[in-house]
C-alpha cells in the first residue's frame, strides 16, 4: 500500500479568538484530523508538523504557514495538503493555479475535507473554479466594503488608525495633541525654515536629540524613540496631518484633529520641498518641462560585459529616452552595422528605472524583515522600513552596477550610499544584501525590448490583440462572400495587407486566449506573424510557438 503523508493548513483571516483555549484553528484542525483518521486504509499518514496562519488574509500567499508547508512539498516531505475549505487554502483564483502548478510539479495534490469533488473530471474542475471564483468574489466585496467605509469616515475628518504620528495620541475616533511630542514637530519645521535642505534637517535634528515616536505593543513591549533618518523626517514635514488634515490616498481633507503646524506655514514648507526636488531633477526647458535625468549611465552592462549608453528620441514634441547598448550606438554612428542587432538592448528608461526602484525597496525590505539589515529593537525596525518606504526613485542612487540579461537581473548596490541613505552603520550589514538577483521576462518588438523584473502581472500585447480582433472579423467577411479586395477599400488598405493579416485569424483558440491574458511566448508579436506566419494546423501551431 502506498504511504500518503498527510499535512493539514489551517488559516483565519481575524485574530479575534485566536487566544481561545480552543480556537477556529483548532477545529479546522480536529476535523481534518478525523477525516485524514477515515482515510487510513488508503495509506494515509498524519504527519506532525503544524502548518497554521492565524489573523491572514487568504488574498495572497505572502503566508509563514503557507510557505513552510510549500518549502516542505517541494522537498519531498508531504504528499497531501488537508483542509477544512478551500478558500482557507486560498481566496485568490490565480493564487489557486499558481499552488496547483507547483504541487502538480511536486506530485503533490490537495483535498478539502467539506467540499467533495474529483478534479481529474471536467465537472470536477468547473466545481472548483466556481467555488474559488465565488470565494474570491466574496473577499473583493468585503474589501470594497471595508475601503469605501473607511473613505467615507476620513472624508468627515475622523482618523481610521494606523501607526499614530509623532506629536499625537489617539483620542477615540480623532487625535489629541501630544505637548512633548508636538515641540519636537515644530523644532524639526523649524529647522527647515532655517536650512532649507531635509539633509541638514537630519543631522540637526540628531545633534539635538530629537527622536521619533515611542509606543507600546499589545505585548507590554515599548518601540522607537531613536534617531530620525531622512526619509522619516521629510515624512514628517510633508504630512498633512500636521496642518489639522487627514490624508486618503491623493485626496486631502479637513481632520476633527487641532492642528500643530500653522496651514498656510505648512502650504509654504510644501512648496520649498517640491522645489527642492525639481531643482535636483535638472533645469526647466524651453517647453517648461524637466527632462528625466539618465540615473543609470555608465552603471549598466550587458550580459556581453557592453556598457548600456542613455540616449533619446523626441516624437511629436515629447522626449522618450532609452538605454541602448554601446555597440549599437556605435553602429548606428559609424554606420558600420545595423542599428538594430537584435545582439544588443534597447530598453525605455523609464519603465526601467521605475521597476530597478521598486525592485531594490522590495529587497531592501525583505531585509530588514529577515534581519540581514540588523536593527536595534523594533523602533529602529519601524524607523528602518520608513526610510525604505519613501526612497521612491531615490533608491537608483544606492546603485553601484547593473547587470542585465534575458533571464536575470543582478543589481549592486553601493555599500556607503546605502549606509548614508538609511543612516546606518557599515556593522549593521550582511555583506550578501549588496547583490541581490531578479528573474526576468523578455519581449521584443522590433528594435525595442520589453523588459520586466520579478514576478510582475503578465502584460498584454495590445497591438497584436488589436490585430487578433481585426483579422477575425475580416475572416468572418469572407466566409459571409465579402471579396478582399473590398475588405481593403474598406479599411483604406493594400490588398496584400489584408492578405498578410490574415493569419491573425486562424490562430489556435488556446493561443487566442493566451495572447488575452498576455501569457503567450514572447517571440509571438506582429512582425513575427506578418513574416513568417504560422500554419493551419493548430497542433502545429502550438509546437512551434512552443520554441519562439
Amino acid at each position: 500500500m502506498t504511504r500518503i503523508r498527510c499535512a493539514i493548513y489551517t488559516r483565519k483571516s481575524s485574530e479575534e479568538g485566536l487566544d481561545q483555549d480552543f480556537n477556529s484553528l483548532d477545529a479546522q484542525r480536529e476535523a481534518c484530523e478525523a477525516y485524514v483518521s477515515s482515510q487510513r486504509h488508503e495509506g494515509w499518514v498524519l504527519l506532525k508538523d503544524r502548518y497554521d496562519d492565524g489573523g491572514i488574509s487568504g488574498g495572497h500567499l505572502d503566508r509563514p504557514g503557507l510557505q513552510q508547508l510549500m518549502q516542505d512539498i517541494d522537498g519531498d516531505q508531504v504528499d497531501q495538503i488537508v483542509v477544512y475549505k478551500i478558500d482557507r487554502l486560498t481566496r485568490s483564483l490565480p493564487d489557486f493555479a499558481k499552488l496547483v502548478e507547483r504541487l502538480h510539479a511536486a506530485n503533490a495534490s490537495f483535498v478539502s475535507v467539506t467540499q467533495s469533488f474529483n478534479t481529474s473530471t471536467s465537472m470536477g474542475r468547473l466545481t472548483l473554479n466556481v467555488l474559488l471564483s465565488f470565494a474570491q468574489f466574496e473577499r473583493e466585496v468585503t474589501a470594497e466594503r471595508i475601503r469605501d467605509k473607511i473613505a467615507a469616515s476620513k472624508k468627515k475628518g475622523l482618523w481610521m488608525g494606523g501607526n499614530m504620528p509623532l506629536g499625537y495620541d489617539a483620542d477615540g475616533r480623532t487625535l489629541q495633541i501630544n505637548p512633548a511630542e508636538a515641540k519636537i514637530i515644530r523644532t524639526l519645521f523649524d529647522l527647515y525654515d532655517q536650512h532649507g535642505t531635509v539633509s541638514a534637517v537630519t543631522k540637526e535634528a540628531d545633534q539635538l536629540g530629537l527622536r521619533s515616536k515611542i509606543r507600546t505593543g499589545r505585548d507590554g513591549q515599548t518601540t522607537g524613540g531613536v534617531q530620525m533618518g531622512w526619509g522619516q523626517i521629510h515624512a514628517i514635514l510633508s504630512n498633512p496631518v500636521y496642518a489639522g488634515r487627514i490624508r486618503h490616498k491623493q485626496q486631502v481633507f479637513e481632520g476633527l484633529h487641532e492642528a500643530i503646524i500653522d496651514p498656510d506655514r505648512w502650504e509654504t514648507v510644501q512648496v520649498k520641498l517640491t522645489s527642492a526636488s525639481a531643482k535636483s531633477r535638472g533645469p526647466t526647458t524651453a517647453r517648461n518641462s524637466r527632462p528625466d535625468p539618465s540615473s543609470l549611465a555608465g552603471k549598466m552592462f550587458d550580459e556581453t560585459g557592453d556598457r548600456l549608453t542613455p540616449t533619446h528620441a523626441n516624437k511629436k514634441g515629447r522626449r522618450y529616452r532609452y538605454y541602448v547598448s554601446h555597440r549599437l550606438v556605435d553602429a548606428a554612428k559609424s554606420k558600420r552595422g545595423r542599428a538594430d542587432d537584435h545582439s544588443g538592448w534597447r530598453l525605455p528608461a523609464r519603465r526601467l528605472e521605475s521597476d530597478l526602484a521598486t525592485a531594490i525597496q522590495t529587497h531592501l525590505q525583505a531585509a530588514v524583515q529577515t534581519g540581514r539589515i540588523m536593527v536595534d529593537g523594533a523602533g529602529d525596525l519601524q524607523r528602518l522600513q520608513a526610510s525604505i518606504a519613501v526612497l521612491g526613485r531615490d533608491a537608483l542612487t544606492l546603485i553601484d552596477r547593473v547587470d542585465i540579461a534575458s533571464a536575470s537581473l543582478t543589481i549592486r548596490l553601493d555599500a556607503s550610499t546605502l549606509q548614508t541613505a538609511l543612516a546606518i552603520a557599515a556593522e549593521q550589514i550582511e555583506p550578501d544584501i549588496l547583490t541581490t538577483t531578479s528573474p526576468t521576462k523578455f519581449r521584443r518588438r522590433g528594435v525595442e525590448a520589453r523588459f520586466t523584473i520579478g514576478d510582475q502581472p503578465p502584460e498584454r500585447d495590445d497591438i497584436l490583440i488589436t490585430n487578433l480582433a481585426k483579422a477575425d472579423a475580416w475572416r468572418r467577411q469572407i466566409i459571409a462572400g465579402k471579396l478582399l479586395a473590398e475588405i481593403a477599400a474598406e479599411e483604406a488598405k493594400p490588398t496584400t495587407y489584408i492578405a498578410s493579416m490574415l493569419d491573425f485569424g486562424f490562430l489556435a483558440p488556446e493561443i487566442v486566449m493566451l495572447c488575452l491574458a498576455g501569457q503567450h511566448p514572447a517571440g509571438l508579436t506582429t512582425n513575427r506573424l506578418r513574416r513568417h506566419g504560422l500554419p493551419l494546423d493548430w497542433a502545429e501551431q502550438q509546437r512551434l510557438i512552443a520554441d519562439l
